[in-house]
């Protein structure tokens, strides 16, 4: 029997507990097959559990909304079209569009140009250090890297194009018949744009001029041969170490996975007077308990902490669902596997993880679902699948079809 002191400090609990309101988050999600953006709203109730349903569609983006960025302080999504091309007879455009978020999370268009080259599958917002911002877009199809200032106006052309070529294909040729930039991110004292260039093999680099937001081409890190670089992600290390004489690791590391030999490969970064990045491989790792089945890839990469995590496609390691890999940084910027666990669907092409850390956001394309995981900040385990919506239609393999990427709206 409870004393009565235990009695009415319980007592006292339950009324506080009763009345806990619930939560909720919102979130957007692109779809190639619907042309819109999804606004979806996660709910949070009293008894743990989680709910996840569509508020409202728009209609936007281009024919093929590929990637949306938000830029939350002037509350602004911009999103890039996959359509359009580059080849040897000649090119056809996408567009970009900007969108402005109202207090209740409903889109609305603000720009649309469509004087942006064709293809475009990532975006990524920079400054200078005039107070000025930028977009950086990295198009796939059109073998290019396009900016343009911001906000965005109707119909504005690009500050710059890059157009990137090669003498001839790659290791694996029907893959790298061409350049194929498919990521723009940004190095952490945003002074460089990196894209990773699946078709060329390069983590391509550019600087910043913080006069004007223009960029200026560095050299590129030369990527594994036939490894197909998709996407990468930075970390810094600003610990000491602790033990006395041991040498700390690197300060800064970026991690990209390789698409095409299903590595992760990690790469110490340091700042020399020159200007630009310097880099050197110090570790490569296989996200997977062997190597990968055949016919799947490695498509997004995060890091939360002290963890990283890829998404694994066409695996169908979970009773057909396919994965996400954990692995372990450590002090000397190197890798280890830790485990795979459930993305609830089929192509998991990206996935966010919220910044509170406890949840993570997976777009699985084919089936067309945005599942909900849980993740454990303490030790950055992933959990059960806690809530998932299908969004539009499901796509087919080898398409552009189904959900194309996915965010928090925070």
């Amino acid at each position: 029997m409870l004393s009565p002191f235990l009695q009415t400090l319980t007592l006292g609990l339950l009324p506080a507990l009763a009345t806990a309101k619930p939560s909720t988050s919102t979130l957007y999600a692109t779809h190639y097959s619907t042309s819109s953006i999804h606004t979806l709203s996660l709910t949070h109730s009293s008894n743990g559990s989680y709910s996840l349903t569509e508020t409202n569609s728009l209609k936007t983006c281009g024919t093929y909304p590929s990637w949306i960025t938000l830029d939350a302080p002037t509350k602004t999504l911009y999103c890039s079209d996959e359509d359009g091309y580059r080849n040897a007879d000649g090119s056809a455009n996408g567009s970009l569009t900007a969108l402005s978020v109202a207090d209740d999370g409903s889109l609305s268009e603000e720009a649309v140009t469509g004087n942006a080259p064709g293809s475009g599958v990532h975006n990524v917002v920079y400054g200078d250090g005039e107070g000025e911002k930028y977009l950086a877009i990295a198009h796939y199809g059109a073998a290019a890297l396009s900016t343009f200032a911001l906000p965005l106006q109707d119909d504005a052309d690009p500050l710059q194009i890059f157009e990137f070529e090669l003498d001839a294909p790659g290791a694996v040729p029907d893959r790298q018949e061409a350049p194929h930039p498919h990521q723009t991110f940004l190095d952490p004292t945003g002074s460089f744009v990196l894209v990773p260039d699946l078709g060329a093999d390069l983590i391509r680099v550019f600087a910043i001029d913080k006069s004007n937001g223009e960029l200026s081409t560095c050299p590129s890190l030369n990527y594994t041969l036939g490894g197909g670089p998709r996407h990468g992600v930075f970390r810094t290390i600003s610990e000491k170490p602790r033990i006395r004489g041991r040498a700390p690791g690197p300060a800064t590391v970026v991690y990209v996975a390789g698409e095409l030999n299903n590595e992760v490969e990690a790469f110490a970064v340091s700042y020399p007077e020159s200007g630009c990045l310097s880099f050197k491989q110090i570790d490569t790792e296989i996200p997977y308990p062997s190597d990968l089945p055949e016919g799947s890839s490695l498509g997004e990469i995060r890091l939360a902490d002290d963890d990283l995590y890829v998404s694994v496609r066409l695996d169908s390691a979970f009773d057909g669902d396919d994965s996400l890999a954990r692995l372990s940084l450590r002090k000397n910027g190197k890798v280890g596997f830790e485990e795979i666990s459930t993305s609830g669907g089929v192509l998991p092409r990206t996935f966010e993880i919220n910044k509170a850390g406890d949840l993570v956001a997976v777009g699985n394309q084919i089936s067309s679902t945005v599942v909900i995981v849980e993740r454990d900040p303490d030790t950055g385990v992933l959990g059960e699948v806690v809530a998932e919506l299908l969004v539009g239609v499901p796509g087919e393999p080898n398409t552009m079809e189904g959900l194309s990427s996915v965010i928090w709206s925070e």
